[in-house]
């Protein structure tokens, strides 16, 4: 299991850099999720299909990181709390890197838990919980 969702966030580290550099490829991006997901922050919980809805989602997610200055996303540390067999709850320590007008570039640390299930040694991401990202951005002056 670690290692399938070791190559889970590793492929999910470069498609996020490969959209920061405006070079996303929707369809890769949709590989790393399940059929269904789940998704939940303090501005609530949702529920969707991986589908054109997912895709154009995200697109628009990332195209939103762009606008408030996102350079960089990397993978600090992944820590894995199995479930059973087939699933885990994927502790990912990320670090985001954005650009300032007339300020040096800002670092701000951040984790997401992710709910994966691994079959026939193919790791995906069927949910997420995540913390407050709008108070944490403007905690640091971004958006």
């Amino acid at each position: 299991m670690e290692a399938a969702v070791s190559k889970l966030f590793e492929r999910y580290e470069r498609l996020f850099r490969q959209a920061l550099a405006g070079r996303a490829d929707m369809d890769e991006v949709a590989t790393l999720y399940a059929s269904d997901i789940i998704a939940a922050s303090p501005a609530g919980v949702m529920s969707g299909k991986n589908d054109d809805e997912l895709k154009r989602m995200m697109s628009q997610g990332y195209e939103h990181y762009r606008a408030i200055g996102t350079k960089e996303m990397t993978l600090r540390h992944v820590r894995l709390s199995p479930i059973d067999e087939s699933h885990c709850v994927a502790h990912v320590a990320w670090t985001a890197t954005y650009a300032r007008k007339s300020e040096p570039d800002t670092k701000i640390d951040f984790d997401v838990h992710y709910l994966v299930q691994v079959l026939d040694g193919e790791a995906k991401v069927f949910g997420w919980v995540s913390g407050d990202e709008q108070a944490l951005l403007k905690q640091h002056g971004i958006g």
